[in-house]
């Protein structure tokens, strides 16, 4: 590998002295051409994921070398705070759709336009390569809007004050490869023993009474058999999302564009009826982990809901695409379906979106090389590549369709159209624990309804604030 390294770098620098039209290559084109390598930071996918990707860039750039690099997740955020703190981190990273506040000071935005060096290929009888430099206009904030679907758009465009001509203006932030939405899986079998022929489409007194056939508890009391994994929050894979789409779904407004958390309040548009959405949207939720009611079907003391649907104890659960490849390695025999989140019966549809962004640091230096590579790997010719290879859903428009017949990928694609994502504050990580705390402060009956969704909004109002740029 090092040999054939070698002989490229050799090759590359007679493309740039020799006949590669050196007469008519200006200074300014030579320094565009000078190779320069882009250090990109990801989770969860490895190299392979976007070989294809970086080969075509460089067919456009082939002074542009890609330096691909993956990391556990759990070492990620650190390695990467540390990383830019030293000077020493990445041109282009990948994060959280909820971390673009969060990480908002250390993101150079989009620019406007972008100068590339380009090969062109220019003659009639005697073709010659001429490299020329050329400005093309980078994806506008309308492109964003038609081409990408609605949630990405509100989590990507943030509005800041221009330094020069002080007033307040939208710009791009990061740009998404795929976008995933929440999902219910179900144990097909466990149905089946239930004589129900299909899992529940709305959370409405069939729901609850299909949940009541598929929970089954030992002379004990014991649950040994779960109908739904609802009520808890530790022991249940995204509880904060399940709750916050019960809510947004209910009619909650979450917050609002000034930062204030709203989802213990009625809204305006509810207020003659008295009815506060997400109130009963909590309610609703922690039911199921009630002993008192007909739907318990969780405690505090159950496996992970993940654990316990691949061993074929959890008829209902709720997750992401990404839970896919986990249950078919621990259970492979297992028999079960994916289906679209219930919805609430009458309500219009909505979803929840949870994905990963690309963005580029205000350190590098290649931001326009960097913003480049982004909007080249995230257009759909080439996000074809990088979907089939991952098996994820989705960000764009236009590849839908082409995904909804997936076995696979179907149902996570045939919601991005009305998936939605609600957090704009600055601590993703503190916003969920909070949302387990209202759940748990309920569940365990330590807390009124009332007041644990009131004490946690306060608690999450905390995370809306810019944190101290100093002590960073």
């Amino acid at each position: 590998m090092k040999k054939k390294f070698f002989i490229i770098i050799i090759l590359f620098s007679l493309f740039l002295t020799s006949g590669f039209g050196c007469k008519l290559v200006d200074k300014e084109v030579k320094k565009a051409m000078e190779p320069i390598t882009i250090n990109y930071w990801r989770v969860w996918d490895g190299p392979d994921a976007f070989d294809e990707i970086i080969a075509n860039y460089k067919q456009l750039h082939p002074f542009v070398n890609i330096n691909y690099r993956k990391f556990r997740y759990s070492d990620y955020e650190k390695e990467i705070i540390n990383a830019l703190a030293e000077d020493k981190g990445p041109d282009i990273f990948s994060i959280h759709n909820t971390w673009v506040r969060k990480y908002q000071t250390k993101i150079e935005p989009m620019p406007d336009s972008i100068t590339m060096a380009y090969p062109v290929v220019k003659g009639t009888l005697k073709k010659e390569t001429i490299p020329e430099l050329r400005t093309t206009k980078s994806t506008t904030l309308k492109e964003i809007k038609n081409n990408f679907v609605e949630a990405v758009y509100d989590d990507v465009v943030i509005k800041v004050k221009n330094e020069k001509s002080g007033s307040f203006e939208e710009r791009v932030f990061a740009l998404p490869l795929a976008l995933d939405t929440l999902a219910m899986f179900y144990n097909k079998d466990l149905l089946n023993n239930a004589g129900l022929p299909e899992p529940p489409s709305f959370w409405n007194k069939d729901f609850q009474q299909n949940v009541k056939k598929l929970t089954k508890q030992n002379v004990q009391g014991q649950i040994i058999q779960a109908g739904a994994a609802l009520g808890g929050s530790a022991n249940i894979e995204r509880a904060s999302d399940i709750l916050s789409i019960l809510m947004m779904q209910n009619g909650a407004e979450m917050a609002d564009k000034g930062g204030s958390i709203l989802f213990n309040r009625i809204p305006p548009a509810l207020a003659e009826q008295k009815y506060n959405p997400g109130l009963e949207a909590l309610l609703f939720y922690a039911d199921f982990a009630n002993p008192a009611k007909e739907v318990y079907c969780w405690n505090k003391d159950m496996n992970n809901s993940l654990k316990l649907f691949s061993e074929g104890k959890l008829a209902l659960m709720f997750g992401y695409s990404y839970h896919l490849p986990t249950i078919i390695s621990q259970a492979p025999k297992l028999n079960f379906g994916i289906a679209k989140l219930p919805q609430i019966e009458g309500n219009s549809s909505v979803n929840f979106a949870n994905y990963w962004v690309e963005t580029v640091s205000d350190k590098s230096k290649h931001k326009s090389e960097a913003w480049d590579f982004i909007q080249f790997a995230t257009k759909a010719e080439q996000a074809k590549s990088y979907l089939a290879k991952t098996k994820k859903p989705t960000a764009l428009r236009s590849l839908i369709a082409g995904q909804l017949d997936d076995l696979e990928v179907g149902v996570f694609a045939s919601q991005v159209l009305t998936a939605k994502s609600w957090y704009k504050g600055y601590d993703s990580a503190a916003m969920e624990k909070i949302m387990e705390e209202i759940i748990d402060n309920v569940a365990s009956g330590q807390m009124a309804v009332d007041g644990a969704i009131n004490l946690g909004v306060q608690k999450a109002q905390q995370t809306m604030r810019a944190p101290n740029l100093n002590n960073e």
